[in-house]
């Protein structure tokens, strides 16, 4: 009777299997053949259950932008640190008068540049003005026994007469102007750099007799460098430029014409050797040093002046100038004067008139 019981219930069961009514809840799934994700079957493996919110997509990691490679600096001691540098020449101050020549008067000046004073004598003509200005680059004269002023006295006089404001700068560590004992060691470039400001000084004077639009440069043996330098550093500066009787516009010749050898300055050497290498072992950095290099930036005219017996600075040196100018395109002009050594004593006033001429035309 059991047996029969039992069996009934089995059938009873079947029969509701089978008939189940559309709509009502399907039967769990436990076959191991289910999605893996739990969902019904036939459903994606990705799909999410019925009110799940879809995932935001995840965006890929944006690629950096590389930074640009900074630009190297170039060698404190070189053409190019001269050219990037700041320069702030200002605060031009007339002092003390040196005396009333008659169509001039000639007083002490001063001028603030680099942190530092930097002394000079400036002519200043009879008149209102404007007057077209020159700033003078002296050559080299032991700063021991060096006063204001010295150097290039007859140029300051001649030029004076013409009707220009002369300023003869003294250079750092030059009588009045401040201490700067490490000018040999950096080559004289800090020279450059006070010729510079001299002239910037000027512009921004406000003095009302100065033509902060007319203004030249005239160096003198070192200064002759000093200005071929001063001219590639900061081309547009200045209207025009004169040299004389110039040093080499090769660091290196320079070196090896009065430095090598030199007992005084055998302290300046070892530090110069230790420091940069002389020139057989540094031949790159005696040229980026050197005005030379930088020759391409040269933008206004020169006029050259050379003896041919000058046995300070070689003849072949002023020559060797004049080429690399005018490989450059620099309307450039030399005149050699035949017997004259490197004071300029015989043919020195007809060098003179050629240089007002020259500053008449091209500072109009």
């Amino acid at each position: 009777m059991r047996r029969t019981l039992g069996a009934l219930a089995v059938l009873l069961l079947a029969v509701t299997a089978c008939t189940t009514e559309p709509g009502s809840a399907p039967a769990p799934v436990t076959s191991s053949s289910a999605p893996a994700s739990g969902g019904p079957a036939g459903a994606s493996p990705s799909a999410a259950p019925a009110g799940t919110p879809s995932p935001t997509p995840r965006t890929p990691p944006a690629t950096p932008t590389p930074r640009p490679e900074p630009t190297p600096r170039p060698h404190p001691i070189s053409m190019a640190a001269l050219a990037e540098r700041r320069y702030d020449g200002r605060d031009l101050r007339v002092g003390r008068s040196l005396g009333d020549v008659g169509p001039y008067e000639r007083f002490l000046v001063s001028y603030r540049g680099d942190g530092l004073t930097i002394s000079g004598v400036m002519a200043v003509p009879d008149g209102k003005g404007p007057f077209p200005v020159l700033v003078l680059n002296h050559g080299y004269i032991d700063p021991r026994t060096y006063f204001p002023g010295q150097g290039m006295p007859r140029e300051m006089d001649f030029l004076a007469r013409q009707g220009y404001v002369v300023l003869h700068t003294d250079y750092r560590d030059h009588a009045g102007s401040d201490r700067d004992d490490d000018v040999d060691h950096q080559l004289r470039l800090p020279y450059t750099v006070d010729t510079i400001n001299a002239v910037k000084a000027v512009k921004s004077s406000g003095l009302r007799y100065l033509d902060a639009d007319r203004v030249g440069w005239l160096g003198r043996s070192m200064g002759g460098e000093v200005t071929l330098r001063a001219l590639a550093a900061q081309p547009g500066l200045v209207d025009a430029a004169v040299v004389y009787a110039s040093t080499s516009s090769l660091a290196a010749e320079n070196w090896e014409q009065f430095y090598r050898g030199d007992g005084d300055r055998a302290a300046t050497n070892r530090r110069i050797d230790r420091t940069y290498g002389l020139p057989d072992d540094s031949p790159a950095f005696w040229r980026a040093a050197s005005a030379r290099s930088a020759f391409d930036r040269v933008t206004e005219p020169v006029l050259v002046h050379h003896g041919t017996e000058d046995d300070t600075c070689p003849p072949r040196w002023a020559r060797a100038t004049v080429r690399a100018l005018e490989a450059e395109g620099v309307d450039v002009t030399l005149r050699m004067y035949a017997g004259e050594g490197h004071t300029f004593e015989g043919r020195w006033q007809t060098s003179i008139e050629r240089t007002a001429a020259f500053f008449a035309e091209h500072l109009d």
